[in-house]
């Protein structure tokens, strides 16, 4: 990637943002692979746009590193020590202990909060409002989004409602599609795969 900068004109004037649309499309490539192979039992496709989308991120931090911003080792190093902090049942004192998945997220959560604490970030306050989104990216799927702003407004102790003269058929189109994303939740169902799903077996 280093000499592709040097030697291809359009690589050497790609920034952080021109790669933006490519990586989203690339990752995108990447979970219709991974329902083609759930579909046929062939994960070849995948195996490429998983090697498509780690270009990309390849891509990302080589132009940080001509920028002086970072470099490819600090992305690994840093993921890698993100790892071992949020799973201390893995690493740290809780491992081996047969822990439940609320557990596991918990501890997820408490360690997300103590590295906010150590970079000078104030602790967390109970989310209401327009914070329920904060820190969301703008850009994520409006059923994804939804059913993350949901996630942290039940972790807050205020779930989201929808009265039931709002979903009726005369109700908000909005209004219906917030009210079966609830209902997905609370049946255990990701929203934006279960339409994903449907839209693909009438195709």
């Amino acid at each position: 990637m280093r000499h592709l900068r040097t030697a291809c004109a359009w690589k050497a004037e790609q920034t952080h943002a021109s790669l933006t649309r490519h990586l989203l499309e690339e990752t995108y490539e990447t979970l219709e692979a991974i329902e083609l192979g759930e579909a046929t039992g062939e994960w070849a496709h995948l195996r490429e746009e998983l090697g498509d989308l780690l270009l990309q991120v390849y891509f990302h931090a080589v132009v940080a590193e001509e920028k002086g911003e970072f470099t490819l080792d600090e992305v690994v190093q840093g993921i890698h020590d993100k790892m071992v902090r949020r799973n201390p049942h893995v690493f740290g004192p809780q491992a081996g202990q047969a822990l439940t998945p609320d557990q596991i997220n918990d501890l997820w959560q408490e360690a997300k909060a103590r590295e906010k604490a150590d970079v000078g970030e104030a602790a967390p306050t109970v989310p209401s409002g327009p914070e329920l989104a904060a820190g969301l990216p703008p850009g994520l799927p409006a059923l994804l989004w939804a059913d993350k702003v949901a996630d942290r407004a039940e972790r807050a102790g205020q779930p989201l409602t929808v009265d039931p003269d709002d979903a009726g058929d005369s109700a908000p189109l909005g209004d219906r599609l917030l009210a079966l994303v609830l209902e997905a939740r609370a049946a255990g169902i990701d929203p934006e795969q279960a339409l994903r799903d449907a839209v693909r077996t009438r195709l």
